[in-house]
Formats: structure tokens, sequence, C-alpha cells
């Protein structure tokens, strides 16, 4: 029998949200400001744009949770390296662990929102912690792939099996 998402589970999941993307910027961190926007023909282009790509949805699902629907992506140009990005995104890991906080047991709420591409959705909050967790896990293989190309040590294990051991 199947049970529903507990706002623990959402923690956990975002817990390991934030552990891997530390991980990975922590790699990102050693490449050199040509190689972090470097055009490598992945989905986003460089490393710095899929970074912020999955930062800005993260962004924008947080967003549409206070009511506000973004009607564009956040530039990559705001974000020239590791450290800019990295202080914006942990910024907003503390307003979305404070809206999970505040969310309390009502996990199941749904939200209305429109999409960047102007469509009209409705999701439930835990549908959407679980699309940002999930989206970003897409993102941290493919700036994985772009660390191999560019020669550079990949982060450490992101595994979530790696972080359920090393929590223990």
């Amino acid at each position: 029998m199947l049970r529903g998402m507990t706002p623990t589970d959402l923690r956990t999941l975002l817990d390991y949200h934030y552990w891997a993307r530390d991980r990975l910027l922590a790699a990102v961190e050693q490449l050199t400001p040509e190689q972090y926007t470097r055009e490598l023909g992945s989905s986003f282009g460089s490393v710095r744009d899929t970074l912020v790509h999955t930062y800005s949805a993260e962004w924008a699902w947080h967003s549409r949770w206070r009511g506000v629907s973004p009607t564009a992506p956040l530039s990559p140009d705001d974000y020239p390296d590791v450290p800019t990005l990295r202080h914006a995104w942990q910024e907003l890991q503390r307003q979305v662990y404070g809206f999970l906080d505040a969310i309390g047991d009502d996990i199941e709420r749904m939200f209305d929102y429109r999409s960047l591409s102007g469509v009209d959705a409705r999701s439930s909050f835990s549908q959407m912690v679980q699309h940002v967790v999930n989206h970003a896990s897409y993102h941290r293989g493919q700036v994985t792939t772009m660390l191999r190309q560019l020669g550079a040590k990949p982060a450490a294990s992101m595994d979530l099996i790696a972080f359920y051991r090393q929590r223990g």
C-alpha cells in the first residue's frame, strides 16, 4: 500500500537536494571563469547557464507558492561566478524551508499558477517540491557530464543513497 508524502518526507528530499547542490557547486568552483561559461552544446549551453536554469526553476516554483507567476526565467548574466550563485541559492533555500515550515501539514494544498510559457496550471505543494528535486537531479547529471568534458574532476557522489548513508 502506497502512502502519501509527509512534511518530513519533503524536508528530507529538500535536505538531499541542497546537499547534492553543495557538492556540485564545490566541484564547479574549481573551474576557470572561461570554463564556467564555455558553450558546450548542452541543453542550456554552459555549466553556468545550466546551474542558473536549475536555480531559476526553483525560484519560479517558490514564487508560485507565494502567489506570483514569473513570466521569464532569471538571466545567467546576473550570476557571473559560483559565489554569486551560491549566495542567492542559499537565500532561496532559507525561504523554501521557511515556506515548508509555514505550510505545516497542508502539503497537499493546491496552487493555481501560470507556467513560463503562459499555460494555466494547478499542482499540489508536495508535487511541486518533488518536481524541484527531480528537475535539479536531471541537470546535476548534465553538469557532471560537462565537468568531464572540461577535464575537471566531477563532484563527490550525489546519489540519494550516498546522502542516506552519510546521514546515518
